[in-house]
Protein backbone atom coordinates (compact mmCIF):
# COMPACT_ATOMS: atom_id res chain seq x y z
CA UNK A 1 0.00 0.00 0.00
CA UNK A 2 1.51 3.44 -1.04
CA UNK A 3 2.13 6.10 1.75
CA UNK A 4 -0.45 8.24 1.08
CA UNK A 5 -2.89 5.48 1.84
CA UNK A 6 -1.13 4.47 4.95
CA UNK A 7 -1.26 7.97 5.97
CA UNK A 8 -5.43 8.48 5.02
CA UNK A 9 -5.83 5.51 7.81
CA UNK A 10 -3.93 7.19 10.62
CA UNK A 11 -5.42 6.50 13.96
CA UNK A 12 -6.84 2.99 13.04
CA UNK A 13 -4.97 0.01 14.53
CA UNK A 14 -2.20 -1.09 12.77
CA UNK A 15 -1.37 -3.83 15.02
CA UNK A 16 2.23 -3.36 15.37
CA UNK A 17 2.24 0.21 15.79
CA UNK A 18 0.60 0.44 18.72
CA UNK A 19 -3.29 -0.02 18.67
CA UNK A 20 -5.32 3.45 19.43
CA UNK A 21 -7.29 2.03 22.04
CA UNK A 22 -4.65 1.49 24.07
CA UNK A 23 -3.91 5.69 23.89
CA UNK A 24 -7.76 6.67 23.84
CA UNK A 25 -8.64 3.97 26.79
CA UNK A 26 -11.43 2.67 24.26
CA UNK A 27 -11.82 -0.55 22.97
CA UNK A 28 -12.73 0.39 19.25
CA UNK A 29 -10.39 2.49 17.08
CA UNK A 30 -11.05 5.77 15.55
CA UNK A 31 -13.32 5.23 12.29
CA UNK A 32 -14.33 8.57 11.25
CA UNK A 33 -15.84 7.77 8.00
CA UNK A 34 -17.63 5.01 9.31
CA UNK A 35 -19.10 7.51 11.71
CA UNK A 36 -20.48 9.51 9.11
CA UNK A 37 -22.85 6.27 8.54
CA UNK A 38 -24.62 6.74 11.84
CA UNK A 39 -25.31 10.61 10.86
CA UNK A 40 -28.72 11.07 9.32
CA UNK A 41 -32.25 9.95 10.40
CA UNK A 42 -31.44 6.12 9.42
CA UNK A 43 -30.58 3.11 11.45
CA UNK A 44 -26.91 2.68 10.42
CA UNK A 45 -24.68 -1.25 10.68
CA UNK A 46 -21.99 0.56 11.67
CA UNK A 47 -23.74 1.71 15.30
CA UNK A 48 -24.85 -1.80 15.81
CA UNK A 49 -21.90 -3.24 15.24
CA UNK A 50 -20.01 -0.56 17.75
CA UNK A 51 -22.30 -1.57 20.66
CA UNK A 52 -22.03 -5.02 20.31
CA UNK A 53 -18.54 -4.97 20.10
CA UNK A 54 -18.43 -2.66 23.21
CA UNK A 55 -20.79 -4.98 25.03
CA UNK A 56 -18.81 -8.16 23.88
CA UNK A 57 -14.82 -6.80 23.86
CA UNK A 58 -15.00 -9.27 20.59
CA UNK A 59 -11.26 -8.19 19.38
CA UNK A 60 -12.81 -10.00 15.76
CA UNK A 61 -15.46 -7.11 15.58
CA UNK A 62 -12.65 -4.82 16.47
CA UNK A 63 -10.56 -5.74 13.46
CA UNK A 64 -13.44 -5.74 10.53
CA UNK A 65 -14.29 -2.49 12.08
CA UNK A 66 -10.35 -1.14 11.18
CA UNK A 67 -10.42 -2.64 8.19
CA UNK A 68 -13.92 -1.79 6.71
CA UNK A 69 -12.85 1.57 7.62
CA UNK A 70 -9.47 0.76 5.75
CA UNK A 71 -11.55 -0.13 2.75
CA UNK A 72 -13.95 3.31 2.59
CA UNK A 73 -10.24 5.02 2.23
CA UNK A 74 -8.72 3.05 -0.43
CA UNK A 75 -12.37 2.50 -2.30
CA UNK A 76 -11.09 -1.41 -2.34
CA UNK A 77 -12.18 -5.13 -0.75
CA UNK A 78 -9.65 -6.83 1.04
CA UNK A 79 -12.00 -10.40 1.49
CA UNK A 80 -11.25 -13.37 -0.63
CA UNK A 81 -12.72 -16.83 -0.43
CA UNK A 82 -11.41 -20.35 0.23
CA UNK A 83 -13.02 -23.80 1.91
CA UNK A 84 -14.27 -23.88 5.32
CA UNK A 85 -16.47 -27.01 5.91
CA UNK A 86 -17.95 -29.44 8.69
CA UNK A 87 -17.75 -33.13 9.07
CA UNK A 88 -19.90 -34.89 6.13
CA UNK A 89 -21.22 -31.44 4.75
CA UNK A 90 -20.02 -29.64 1.72
CA UNK A 91 -22.17 -26.70 1.92
CA UNK A 92 -23.31 -23.94 4.42
CA UNK A 93 -19.98 -22.18 5.50
CA UNK A 94 -19.53 -18.59 3.33
CA UNK A 95 -15.81 -18.47 3.71
CA UNK A 96 -14.08 -14.91 4.29
CA UNK A 97 -10.59 -14.22 4.79
CA UNK A 98 -8.84 -11.10 4.89
CA UNK A 99 -6.22 -10.22 2.30
CA UNK A 100 -4.64 -7.57 4.51
CA UNK A 101 -4.26 -9.87 7.82
CA UNK A 102 -1.13 -8.61 8.73
CA UNK A 103 -1.84 -5.26 8.75
CA UNK A 104 -5.39 -5.99 10.73
CA UNK A 105 -4.30 -9.60 12.00
CA UNK A 106 -8.08 -9.57 14.49
CA UNK A 107 -9.92 -9.55 11.10
CA UNK A 108 -8.28 -12.42 9.49
CA UNK A 109 -10.82 -14.72 9.04
CA UNK A 110 -14.89 -13.85 9.42
CA UNK A 111 -16.62 -16.93 7.90
CA UNK A 112 -20.76 -17.19 7.71
CA UNK A 113 -22.64 -20.13 8.73
CA UNK A 114 -25.78 -20.14 6.25
CA UNK A 115 -28.83 -21.78 9.25
CA UNK A 116 -31.78 -23.27 8.04
CA UNK A 117 -35.01 -21.61 9.01
CA UNK A 118 -38.38 -23.38 9.84
CA UNK A 119 -40.61 -23.44 7.28
CA UNK A 120 -42.88 -19.88 7.51
CA UNK A 121 -40.49 -18.30 10.36
CA UNK A 122 -42.16 -19.89 12.62
CA UNK A 123 -39.81 -19.96 16.10
CA UNK A 124 -40.04 -19.64 20.02
CA UNK A 125 -38.02 -17.75 22.00
CA UNK A 126 -36.21 -20.84 23.52
CA UNK A 127 -35.07 -21.81 20.18
CA UNK A 128 -33.60 -17.91 19.28
CA UNK A 129 -31.95 -17.68 22.83
CA UNK A 130 -30.07 -20.84 22.33
CA UNK A 131 -29.00 -19.77 19.17
CA UNK A 132 -28.12 -16.12 20.14
CA UNK A 133 -25.93 -18.01 23.20
CA UNK A 134 -24.05 -20.14 21.01
CA UNK A 135 -23.29 -18.06 18.20
CA UNK A 136 -22.04 -15.23 20.79
CA UNK A 137 -20.26 -18.44 22.71
CA UNK A 138 -18.09 -19.07 19.26
CA UNK A 139 -18.93 -16.42 16.85
CA UNK A 140 -18.75 -12.48 16.83
CA UNK A 141 -22.47 -12.36 17.38
CA UNK A 142 -23.72 -10.58 14.54
CA UNK A 143 -26.70 -12.24 12.99
CA UNK A 144 -28.84 -11.28 10.09
CA UNK A 145 -32.54 -12.14 9.99
CA UNK A 146 -32.73 -13.15 7.10
CA UNK A 147 -30.54 -13.09 3.97
CA UNK A 148 -31.09 -12.86 0.78
CA UNK A 149 -30.99 -16.72 0.59
CA UNK A 150 -33.81 -16.74 3.50
CA UNK A 151 -31.04 -18.32 5.72
CA UNK A 152 -30.28 -16.97 9.33
CA UNK A 153 -26.46 -15.59 8.93
CA UNK A 154 -24.45 -16.18 11.40
CA UNK A 155 -21.51 -13.57 10.39
CA UNK A 156 -18.02 -13.64 11.79
CA UNK A 157 -16.27 -16.73 12.89
CA UNK A 158 -13.13 -18.20 12.74
CA UNK A 159 -12.24 -21.45 11.49
CA UNK A 160 -11.11 -23.55 14.23
CA UNK A 161 -14.17 -22.92 15.88
CA UNK A 162 -16.69 -23.61 13.33
CA UNK A 163 -16.93 -27.59 13.91
CA UNK A 164 -17.59 -26.85 17.48
CA UNK A 165 -20.26 -24.72 16.99
CA UNK A 166 -22.16 -26.42 14.30
CA UNK A 167 -21.95 -29.03 16.38
CA UNK A 168 -23.41 -27.17 19.29
CA UNK A 169 -26.19 -25.50 17.31
CA UNK A 170 -26.97 -29.27 15.53
CA UNK A 171 -28.27 -30.62 19.36
CA UNK A 172 -30.30 -27.46 19.09
CA UNK A 173 -32.22 -28.51 15.88
CA UNK A 174 -30.68 -26.28 13.79
CA UNK A 175 -29.13 -27.54 10.48
CA UNK A 176 -27.08 -25.47 7.75
CA UNK A 177 -28.48 -23.96 4.89
CA UNK A 178 -27.35 -24.83 0.91
CA UNK A 179 -24.24 -22.98 -0.60
CA UNK A 180 -22.32 -24.32 -4.05
CA UNK A 181 -24.16 -25.98 -7.36
CA UNK A 182 -26.84 -27.58 -5.29
CA UNK A 183 -30.02 -27.14 -3.72
CA UNK A 184 -30.65 -24.41 -1.77
CA UNK A 185 -32.52 -23.52 1.10
CA UNK A 186 -36.48 -22.85 0.41
CA UNK A 187 -38.50 -19.96 1.86
CA UNK A 188 -42.05 -20.10 2.34
CA UNK A 189 -44.44 -17.21 3.35
CA UNK A 190 -46.58 -17.60 6.64
CA UNK A 191 -49.38 -19.54 5.06
CA UNK A 192 -52.42 -21.31 6.57
CA UNK A 193 -50.27 -20.20 10.05
CA UNK A 194 -52.23 -17.14 9.46
CA UNK A 195 -53.04 -16.09 6.11
CA UNK A 196 -56.86 -16.63 5.01
CA UNK A 197 -55.79 -16.46 1.77
CA UNK A 198 -53.24 -19.74 1.32
CA UNK A 199 -54.40 -21.85 -1.27
CA UNK A 200 -52.75 -24.84 -0.32
CA UNK A 201 -50.49 -25.78 2.48
CA UNK A 202 -47.07 -24.27 1.72
CA UNK A 203 -45.05 -25.00 5.12
CA UNK A 204 -46.07 -28.83 4.54
CA UNK A 205 -44.70 -29.20 1.23
CA UNK A 206 -41.84 -26.85 1.94
CA UNK A 207 -40.95 -29.50 4.85
CA UNK A 208 -41.53 -32.15 2.81
CA UNK A 209 -39.64 -31.09 -0.32
CA UNK A 210 -36.67 -29.62 2.66
CA UNK A 211 -36.63 -33.69 4.15
CA UNK A 212 -36.71 -34.76 0.79
CA UNK A 213 -33.29 -32.78 -1.15
CA UNK A 214 -31.47 -32.67 2.41
CA UNK A 215 -28.65 -34.59 0.39
CA UNK A 216 -28.34 -32.09 -1.99
CA UNK A 217 -28.16 -28.99 -0.02
CA UNK A 218 -25.53 -30.42 2.22
CA UNK A 219 -23.88 -32.26 -0.92
CA UNK A 220 -24.06 -30.17 -3.93
CA UNK A 221 -23.64 -32.79 -6.78
CA UNK A 222 -25.45 -30.22 -9.95
CA UNK A 223 -24.60 -27.94 -12.65
CA UNK A 224 -25.83 -24.76 -10.47
CA UNK A 225 -27.57 -23.93 -7.55
CA UNK A 226 -31.35 -24.30 -7.65
CA UNK A 227 -34.06 -22.40 -5.18
CA UNK A 228 -37.27 -23.49 -3.98
CA UNK A 229 -40.05 -20.85 -2.87
CA UNK A 230 -43.55 -21.18 -1.48
CA UNK A 231 -46.30 -18.91 -1.41
CA UNK A 232 -49.68 -19.71 -0.26
CA UNK A 233 -50.89 -17.34 -2.35
CA UNK A 234 -50.52 -15.31 -5.81
CA UNK A 235 -49.78 -12.46 -3.94
CA UNK A 236 -46.63 -14.20 -4.00
CA UNK A 237 -44.97 -12.91 -0.33
CA UNK A 238 -42.06 -14.44 -0.88
CA UNK A 239 -41.06 -12.83 -4.02
CA UNK A 240 -40.81 -16.56 -5.54
CA UNK A 241 -41.44 -15.86 -9.35
CA UNK A 242 -38.75 -13.30 -9.64
CA UNK A 243 -36.33 -14.92 -7.23
CA UNK A 244 -36.43 -18.83 -7.48
CA UNK A 245 -36.00 -21.13 -9.90
CA UNK A 246 -39.39 -23.12 -8.79
CA UNK A 247 -41.70 -20.83 -7.75
CA UNK A 248 -44.79 -22.84 -6.31
CA UNK A 249 -47.69 -20.69 -5.96
CA UNK A 250 -50.93 -21.12 -4.66
CA UNK A 251 -53.68 -20.59 -6.91
CA UNK A 252 -57.12 -21.87 -7.65
CA UNK A 253 -59.47 -23.39 -10.72
CA UNK A 254 -63.15 -22.33 -10.50
CA UNK A 255 -64.46 -18.55 -10.12
CA UNK A 256 -63.35 -15.98 -7.07
CA UNK A 257 -65.96 -16.83 -3.91
CA UNK A 258 -68.27 -13.32 -3.30
CA UNK A 259 -70.06 -12.84 -0.48
CA UNK A 260 -72.46 -10.76 -2.45
CA UNK A 261 -73.77 -8.98 1.17
CA UNK A 262 -70.60 -8.37 2.12
CA UNK A 263 -70.18 -6.65 -1.29
CA UNK A 264 -73.22 -4.27 -0.77
CA UNK A 265 -72.01 -3.54 2.39
CA UNK A 266 -68.57 -1.94 1.01
CA UNK A 267 -70.20 -0.08 -1.32
CA UNK A 268 -72.73 1.27 1.41
CA UNK A 269 -69.89 2.21 3.42
CA UNK A 270 -67.46 3.55 0.93
CA UNK A 271 -69.61 4.27 -2.09
CA UNK A 272 -70.22 3.58 -5.64
CA UNK A 273 -67.05 5.46 -7.12
CA UNK A 274 -64.79 4.05 -4.97
CA UNK A 275 -65.47 0.36 -6.08
CA UNK A 276 -65.38 1.48 -9.85
CA UNK A 277 -61.90 4.18 -9.21
CA UNK A 278 -60.17 1.55 -6.76
CA UNK A 279 -61.51 -1.95 -7.83
CA UNK A 280 -63.39 -2.24 -11.15
CA UNK A 281 -60.85 0.05 -13.04
CA UNK A 282 -57.71 -1.60 -11.70
CA UNK A 283 -58.58 -5.20 -12.80
CA UNK A 284 -55.47 -5.76 -15.75
CA UNK A 285 -58.13 -7.49 -17.49
CA UNK A 286 -61.51 -5.90 -17.15
CA UNK A 287 -63.06 -8.94 -15.61
CA UNK A 288 -64.92 -7.01 -13.02
CA UNK A 289 -68.41 -5.64 -14.02
CA UNK A 290 -70.96 -3.70 -12.31
CA UNK A 291 -74.59 -4.90 -12.45
CA UNK A 292 -77.11 -3.54 -9.99
CA UNK A 293 -75.47 -2.39 -7.10
CA UNK A 294 -73.24 -5.82 -7.19
CA UNK A 295 -70.22 -7.02 -8.79
CA UNK A 296 -69.90 -9.70 -11.65
CA UNK A 297 -67.06 -11.28 -12.53
CA UNK A 298 -65.83 -12.98 -15.72
CA UNK A 299 -63.75 -16.64 -14.40
CA UNK A 300 -62.60 -16.68 -17.80
CA UNK A 301 -60.61 -13.20 -18.13
CA UNK A 302 -59.58 -13.35 -14.49
CA UNK A 303 -55.84 -13.94 -13.91
CA UNK A 304 -55.58 -14.06 -10.36
CA UNK A 305 -53.77 -10.86 -9.71
CA UNK A 306 -55.29 -10.75 -6.27
CA UNK A 307 -55.85 -7.15 -6.53
CA UNK A 308 -59.82 -6.87 -5.68
CA UNK A 309 -59.17 -9.62 -3.40
CA UNK A 310 -56.69 -7.49 -1.34
CA UNK A 311 -59.38 -4.46 -2.21
CA UNK A 312 -62.36 -6.33 -0.25
CA UNK A 313 -60.62 -9.09 1.87
CA UNK A 314 -64.34 -9.62 3.33
CA UNK A 315 -66.47 -9.62 0.28
CA UNK A 316 -64.02 -11.81 -1.53
CA UNK A 317 -61.94 -14.73 -1.61
CA UNK A 318 -59.85 -17.51 -3.44
CA UNK A 319 -62.47 -19.95 -5.06
CA UNK A 320 -63.39 -23.38 -3.27
CA UNK A 321 -60.88 -25.38 -6.10
CA UNK A 322 -57.29 -24.74 -4.86
CA UNK A 323 -53.71 -25.95 -5.77
CA UNK A 324 -50.61 -24.97 -6.82
CA UNK A 325 -49.16 -23.12 -9.86
CA UNK A 326 -45.84 -24.14 -10.93
CA UNK A 327 -43.73 -21.31 -12.25
CA UNK A 328 -39.94 -22.08 -13.04
CA UNK A 329 -36.64 -19.60 -13.67
CA UNK A 330 -37.12 -16.77 -12.46
CA UNK A 331 -33.64 -15.40 -11.15
CA UNK A 332 -31.79 -11.62 -10.47
CA UNK A 333 -28.78 -10.87 -12.70
CA UNK A 334 -25.38 -13.00 -13.12
CA UNK A 335 -25.22 -14.02 -17.00
CA UNK A 336 -28.07 -13.21 -19.18
CA UNK A 337 -29.71 -10.46 -17.67
CA UNK A 338 -33.02 -10.77 -14.93
CA UNK A 339 -36.10 -13.20 -15.79
CA UNK A 340 -39.47 -14.16 -14.42
CA UNK A 341 -40.96 -17.26 -13.82
CA UNK A 342 -42.73 -19.00 -16.69
CA UNK A 343 -45.48 -20.63 -16.09
CA UNK A 344 -44.90 -24.70 -16.64
CA UNK A 345 -48.17 -26.22 -14.54
CA UNK A 346 -51.13 -24.10 -14.48
CA UNK A 347 -52.74 -25.84 -11.79
CA UNK A 348 -51.53 -28.84 -9.49
CA UNK A 349 -53.87 -30.31 -6.60
CA UNK A 350 -52.17 -30.04 -3.26
CA UNK A 351 -54.06 -31.63 -0.16
CA UNK A 352 -52.91 -35.11 0.37
CA UNK A 353 -49.57 -36.56 0.62
CA UNK A 354 -49.83 -38.36 -2.50
CA UNK A 355 -50.67 -35.35 -4.42
CA UNK A 356 -46.81 -34.12 -2.10
CA UNK A 357 -45.49 -37.20 -3.34
CA UNK A 358 -46.52 -36.80 -6.96
CA UNK A 359 -45.07 -32.98 -6.92
CA UNK A 360 -41.75 -34.01 -5.71
CA UNK A 361 -41.14 -36.48 -8.34
CA UNK A 362 -42.12 -34.14 -10.80
CA UNK A 363 -39.12 -32.08 -9.71
CA UNK A 364 -37.22 -35.09 -9.51
CA UNK A 365 -38.12 -35.21 -13.20
CA UNK A 366 -37.05 -31.53 -14.56
CA UNK A 367 -33.86 -32.01 -12.08
CA UNK A 368 -32.75 -35.30 -14.22
CA UNK A 369 -33.77 -33.16 -17.21
CA UNK A 370 -31.50 -30.08 -16.56
CA UNK A 371 -28.79 -32.26 -15.15
CA UNK A 372 -28.62 -33.43 -18.69
CA UNK A 373 -28.98 -30.64 -20.49
CA UNK A 374 -27.38 -27.46 -18.59
CA UNK A 375 -24.51 -25.88 -18.90
CA UNK A 376 -22.28 -25.62 -15.91
CA UNK A 377 -22.91 -22.72 -14.04
CA UNK A 378 -26.49 -22.04 -15.78
CA UNK A 379 -29.67 -22.02 -13.88
CA UNK A 380 -32.14 -23.93 -15.30
CA UNK A 381 -34.46 -20.95 -16.06
CA UNK A 382 -30.88 -20.47 -18.76
CA UNK A 383 -31.00 -23.91 -19.94
CA UNK A 384 -34.62 -23.26 -20.91
CA UNK A 385 -34.17 -20.00 -22.64
CA UNK A 386 -31.25 -21.47 -24.61
CA UNK A 387 -32.88 -24.80 -25.98
CA UNK A 388 -36.54 -23.97 -25.94
CA UNK A 389 -39.72 -24.31 -23.80
CA UNK A 390 -40.93 -26.75 -26.20
CA UNK A 391 -37.43 -28.76 -25.91
CA UNK A 392 -38.28 -28.60 -21.91
CA UNK A 393 -41.92 -29.36 -21.93
CA UNK A 394 -40.98 -32.53 -24.34
CA UNK A 395 -38.52 -33.71 -22.37
CA UNK A 396 -39.89 -33.79 -18.70
CA UNK A 397 -43.16 -35.33 -20.32
CA UNK A 398 -45.38 -31.58 -19.53
CA UNK A 399 -48.32 -31.50 -21.80
CA UNK A 400 -48.60 -28.10 -23.86
CA UNK A 401 -51.40 -25.31 -22.28
CA UNK A 402 -51.86 -22.33 -23.77
CA UNK A 403 -51.38 -20.35 -20.85
CA UNK A 404 -47.79 -21.34 -22.04
CA UNK A 405 -47.74 -19.19 -24.78
CA UNK A 406 -45.77 -16.07 -24.30
CA UNK A 407 -47.14 -14.15 -28.11
CA UNK A 408 -48.94 -15.41 -31.12
CA UNK A 409 -46.57 -16.67 -33.67
CA UNK A 410 -45.70 -14.27 -35.94
CA UNK A 411 -44.72 -15.96 -39.10
CA UNK A 412 -47.86 -16.89 -41.05
CA UNK A 413 -46.10 -20.08 -42.95
CA UNK A 414 -46.17 -23.34 -41.40
CA UNK A 415 -45.96 -26.70 -42.70
CA UNK A 416 -48.64 -29.06 -41.11
CA UNK A 417 -48.27 -33.10 -41.60
CA UNK A 418 -50.42 -35.08 -43.87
Amino acid sequence: MDGANDSAVKGSCQCGGGCASAGNGKFLNETPMLDQLESGPWPSFVSGFKELAERTKKPMLRGVLDQLEYSYQTKMGYWKGGLVTVDGYGAGIITRYSMIKDKYPEAAEFHTMRIQPAPGLHYNTAMLRELCDTWEKYGSGIITLHGQTGDIMLQGIEQDKVQECFDELNQNGWDLGGAGAGMRTGVSCIGQGRCENACYDNLKLHLDALKHFSPQVHRPEWNYKLKFKFSGCPNDCTNAIMRSDLAVIGTWRDAIDIDHDEVKAWIAERGVDALVNNVINHCPTKAIMLKDGDIDISTRDCVRCMHCINAMSKALSPGKERGIALLMGGKNTLKVGVNMGSLIVPFMKMESDEDREAFLELIEEIIDWWDDAGLDHERIGETIERVGLKQFLDGVGIEYDINQISRPRDNPYFKAKY
